[in-house]
C-alpha cells in the first residue's frame, strides 16, 4: 500500500508574516510620569492616606520585629516632606540643610513612636511641634558656636532693651535711627547687632519666606488641617498658663485660642511684633524649664 504523502504547497504560495518596520531606539519616545507634575494637594492626600494605613498596620505589630521596623521605616519615608518643610524655614541660620533635616527627622521618629491614631488628630498636626522643637533645640545647643563678637553681643542686648523702651514710649516699633540715637552708636552698628542677634534665635515657622517662592505649608504638603502647629501647643497652654505672668498668659490665649497672628497681637496690645515674638519664645522657654516639655 503506497505511503500517503502530505499535499505539496508551491513555495510561492507560502505567505511570510507581515514585516514590522523597525524604529531606531533614539526615535522611540517613552512617557514617564512626573510625580512633581501632580497637584501638591493630591500628593498630600496620598501621603495622608498612606500614613493612616501604615499606622493601622503598625498598631498590630510587635515592636522590634522585622515587620514593625519595615512599617515604621515606611512611615518615616512617607512623612519626610514634613521635615524638609520645617527645615527649610531655618535655612537662614547658616547651618548645612542636610544636618537640619537629620535633626528634624529625629523629631519625626519621636512623633511616630508617640502618635496615637485614636486621638482623632491628623499625624502632621501632631508631629510638626515635635519636629520643630527638635530643630530649635539643636540651634539652642549649637548656636553659640557661631562666632558673634563679644562687643556685638553686648550691644545686641542694649539694642533689644532700647527697642522695648522706645516701643513703649512711642507706641510703635522704633526706627534704626531712633535706636542709634538712643544708644549713641551708628545705624550700621544697630543693623549689625540685629543681624548678630539672629544667631541666637531660629526663625519662626510663622515667618513669611521672602524671595524664595516657596508656597505655604498646605500647598507644599497637602495637609488640610488649618490648626497644623497649634493643637499640641493648646494642650500645653491649657494646663500650664497659670505658671506665667498675666501679660504672657494673655498673649498665649490670643495666639493659641483666638488664633491671632503675631502682627494682630501686636496691634491688639500696642507693642511691636518683634516684642510679641520674643514674649512667646520666652513663655515657652519658661514652660519647658518648669515642665521639661519641648514647645
Amino acid at each position: 500500500m503506497p505511503a500517503s504523502t502530505a499535499p505539496q504547497v508551491p513555495p510561492q504560495s507560502v505567505q511570510a508574516p507581515p514585516t514590522v518596520p523597525t524604529v531606531p531606539a533614539e526615535d522611540i519616545q517613552t512617557e514617564t510620569p512626573d510625580p512633581s507634575a501632580r497637584p501638591a494637594r493630591a500628593r498630600g492626600a496620598d501621603t495622608r492616606a498612606l500614613t493612616q494605613v501604615l499606622f493601622g498596620q503598625l498598631k498590630n505589630l510587635e515592636p522590634g520585629t522585622p515587620e514593625h521596623r519595615r512599617v515604621r521605616a515606611a512611615l518615616i519615608e512617607a512623612n519626610l516632606p514634613l521635615v524638609r518643610y520645617a527645615a527649610a524655614r531655618f535655612r537662614s541660620r547658616n547651618e548645612p540643610m542636610e544636618d537640619v533635616v537629620q535633626v528634624g527627622t529625629i523629631g519625626l521618629i519621636n512623633a511616630i513612636d508617640r502618635f496615637d491614631p485614636e486621638r482623632g488628630v491628623q499625624f502632621p498636626t501632631f508631629a510638626m511641634p515635635t519636629v520643630v522643637g527638635e530643630i530649635k533645640r539643636y540651634f539652642r545647643d549649637n548656636v553659640r558656636t557661631v562666632h558673634v563678637p563679644r562687643r556685638l553681643h553686648e550691644l545686641w542686648v542694649q539694642v533689644t532693651g532700647a527697642t522695648e523702651d522706645l516701643t513703649t514710649a512711642h507706641g510703635r516699633s522704633p526706627t534704626t535711627g531712633e535706636i542709634a540715637e538712643r544708644l549713641k552708636i551708628s545705624e550700621d552698628e544697630v543693623l549689625a547687632c540685629i543681624e548678630a542677634g539672629r544667631s541666637y534665635h531660629a526663625t519662626s515657622l510663622e515667618a513669611a519666606q521672602e524671595g524664595d517662592g516657596l508656597p505655604g505649608l498646605l500647598d507644599r504638603l497637602g495637609y488640610e488641617d488649618p490648626a497644623l502647629a497649634g493643637v499640641e501647643h493648646r494642650d500645653l497652654v491649657r494646663h500650664l498658663l497659670v505658671q506665667l505672668p498675666e501679660r504672657e498668659q494673655r498673649i498665649l490665649l490670643l495666639r493659641y485660642y483666638s488664633n491671632l497672628t503675631q502682627s494682630q497681637i501686636s496691634a491688639e496690645l500696642g507693642v511691636s511684633q518683634m516684642h510679641v515674638s520674643r514674649l512667646l519664645a520666652r513663655s515657652f522657654a519658661r514652660l519647658r524649664s518648669a515642665n521639661r516639655i519641648e514647645a
